[in-house]
């Protein structure tokens, strides 16, 4: 396509779910998202409005284009207006019906605050638009963005907002904040606009410190809107979000009831529910509470449990599963495993019941995986699970007490007894199987944990071996199993995975340009695995979903470890 125009670049700078920070160079000028357009701002603004006889023109860069001129139509109406593109700009009049038009760079929604007070409309407009734009383009929608609400449409995937509503709310007197409306007895504009744009900033900040889903959850409580279309987006939106949700991260609280749908926590139960598989040989499960330090194996309640646990060779018939929230359950063996490894939640004794409801169903479907014995140490926590099975309690007031310790000591030993204890080595090796198959599925497990392999180290550093080559190896650091090239082939061969690459020379990291083909099912953070015409070339972590990959023309896409000589 011939342009009369500098080429532009778009790089992603950061992203948060599909919250996004990027900068976008045109013609030498540049803007960083989240970014708030001026209304009748100057001519050295990167992007403005400008007002031409009471109609508005967006300037971008070196592009000018009439945003109320042609078919005028409404979101209620029936009327469909086709896009208008202009180097790279494409205006959209809602309700659009059509494709994003090839070449666009910057797509601008003119009419976006008629959604502002319909949230089902607006998650299912803005999640469509998305999903037709694609990676590599711009999203803009005006007349939709106030100080309470940026930080939630940055999340949803909207890149450039304008500072309209907060000028029609302080022309009238109202003070626009992240926390709500104030009716002042003065013009507010001026203030407004410097509260929108620091708001932008701040959104930005807490993008790039992985944590805007936090802000978000914050913010959410200042309009009964904006509680609407949070609910609606985590409910209709969860495939959408997942797509971009990475699988390592930061630290992050769950302090609202909304925040037990995070797509990540979502994504771990229903993980757990579809493809984790106990480990065969385990016959007494143990219930225990979780910890505020993670993972919980490191924390002093925890250590205090194993000095209880791991009194004999007992123990590798025991199978140790902690029981949270917002998790459900979490089998000891996935503790360095994110967000197992990363949440914090506030503990007052008190269960909501979306809470019970979880932890019964995930616990239930353990259950039906097989145990001889269930063994709760959960204290006055039991009556979660109350009813589910036959349960033998062993706490005495508190759980770490001395008493409870020694309780839960002699229990496990009184009912593991005529049972046949495996050896250690066997027992490591089914519990990297049940791993295996969490993090790549049971066929990855079973191709990879076949006969001639087996499992050293000390939990969590894991290494599979086959015969006297390394295949990979579990670390606390990266939360899950990194694989060398030899496992890397394992995974190819079962079609899991899969980068495929332009035919050049890969001297470092493979960026998205040199991508012809990715596994849609690859999420950022997971191992993937380059190939050249059936080959295993590299294997290292995706930067990138697969159709990011195969979408956008810059940035990392596979940040590699190993590579073939």
């Amino acid at each position: 396509m011939t342009r009369g125009y500098t080429e532009p670049m778009l790089d992603v700078i950061a992203r948060s779910q599909r919250g996004r920070v990027c900068e976008y160079k045109r013609s030498d000028r540049s803007i960083v998202t989240p970014y708030v357009i001026k209304v009748d701002g100057g001519s050295n603004d990167p992007f403005h409005i400008s007002l031409d006889d009471g109609k508005r023109v967006l300037h971008v860069m070196d592009t000018s284009v009439p945003l109320d001129e042609g078919l005028l139509t409404s979101e209620s109406s029936d009327i469909y207006a086709e896009p208008v593109l202009m180097n790279g700009v494409c205006v959209i009049r809602l309700p659009f019906k059509g494709e994003i038009p090839e070449g666009t760079e910057v797509l601008v929604v003119a009419n976006g605050y008629e959604l502002r007070d319909d949230a089902r409309k607006l998650v299912s407009t803005i999640i469509e638009l998305r999903e037709k734009a694609g990676f590599g383009v711009l999203i803009c929608m005006l007349g939709v963005a106030d100080a309470s609400n940026l930080a939630l449409l940055s999340y949803m995937g909207i890149d450039v907002f304008d500072d309209s509503v907060a000028r029609s709310f302080g022309i009238n007197d109202i003070l626009s904040t992240p926390e709500g409306d104030i009716i002042c007895d003065s013009d507010m504009t001026e203030r407004n606009i410097s509260i929108i744009n620091e708001e932008s900033e701040k959104t930005r900040s807490f993008i790039e410190g992985g944590r805007l889903r936090e802000l978000v959850d914050q913010r959410e409580f200042s309009s009964p809107t904006s509680v609407a279309v949070l609910r609606l987006f985590d409910d209709v939106g969860y495939a959408y979000q997942e797509e971009e949700c990475s699988t390592v991260g930061c630290r992050f609280a769950c302090n609202t009831v909304q925040a037990l749908r995070r797509p990540e926590v979502l994504r771990y139960r229903r993980t757990i529910m579809e493809r984790y598989h106990k480990p065969a040989h385990k016959r007494v499960l143990l219930l225990l509470p979780c910890s505020a330090k993670k993972p919980y194996h490191i924390s002093k309640t925890h250590k205090r449990f194993a000095s209880a646990i791991h009194t004999s060779t007992h123990d590798t018939v025991v199978h140790e599963v902690i029981v949270t929230s917002p998790l459900g359950i979490v089998p000891r063996e996935l503790d360095i495993f994110f967000p197992a490894n990363s949440y914090d939640i506030p503990v007052t004794g008190e269960w909501k019941p979306e809470e019970k409801q979880f932890i019964r169903e995930m616990l239930s479907h353990l259950l039906e995986q097989g145990y001889d014995k269930v063994i709760s140490h959960l204290g006055e926590d039991t009556e979660l699970i109350r009813g589910l099975c036959e349960l033998e309690e062993t706490v005495v007031g508190d759980p770490t007490s001395p008493a409870s310790l020694t309780k839960l000591d002699e229990t496990l030993r009184s009912v593991t007894k005529g049972m046949k204890f495996g050896n250690y080595g066997d027992d490591r090796k089914e519990t990297i199987r049940s791993v295996l198959g969490f993090q790549f599925g049971t066929d990855v497990a079973d191709a990879i944990m076949d006969d001639d392999t087996t499992g050293m180290g000390k939990f969590p550093y894991w290494k599979i071996m086959r015969d006297k080559t390394q295949l990979g190896m579990m670390t606390a650091e990266r939360g899950m199993f990194s694989l060398t090239l030899d496992g890397a082939q394992i995974l190819a061969d079962v079609g899991k995975n899969v980068v495929e690459m332009m035919d050049f020379e890969l001297k470092g990291n493979l960026f998205a340009i040199g991508v012809t083909k990715a596994d849609p099912s690859i999420r950022i953070g997971d191992e993937a695995i380059i190939m050249l015409n059936g080959k295993v070339k590299a294997v290292g972590v995706a930067m990138m979903s697969g159709r990011e990959m195969m979408e956008l023309n810059r940035g990392i896409a596979v940040r590699v470890r190993h590579k073939s000589k």
